[in-house]
């Protein structure tokens, strides 16, 4: 098993909107800000050994938002939407 691919996905997005995209066959993943589509794939297909039909994937800059009356910035980061193919299914709510 390749370590980057722990290194390339960082983490699931469990979101309402990402809850209802799984009804499309569809999980999102915060990954590196350095990790390509190929990679993403590859990672993805390797880690929960499923198919992936498709990539998306988009940088999120960071939102400044006050906190005790200071304000701070969120970090940017960079999030990819992986469509499965048909009959696979990824559960992001159990671990690796």
């Amino acid at each position: 098993m390749n370590e980057r691919y722990y290194d390339v996905i960082v983490s699931p997005v469990i979101t309402e909107k990402a809850t209802m995209a799984s009804e499309f066959n569809q999980v999102t993943f915060k990954v590196a800000r350095d990790a390509t589509k190929p990679e993403v794939k590859e990672a993805v297909e390797k880690l929960f050994d499923v198919k992936v039909k498709a990539v998306n994937t988009l940088l999120r800059k960071g939102k400044t938002k006050k906190f005790r009356g200071f304000a701070g910035k969120q970090a940017d980061y960079k999030k990819a939407i992986v469509t499965l193919e048909e009959g696979y299914s990824i559960d992001v709510t159990t671990g690796l």
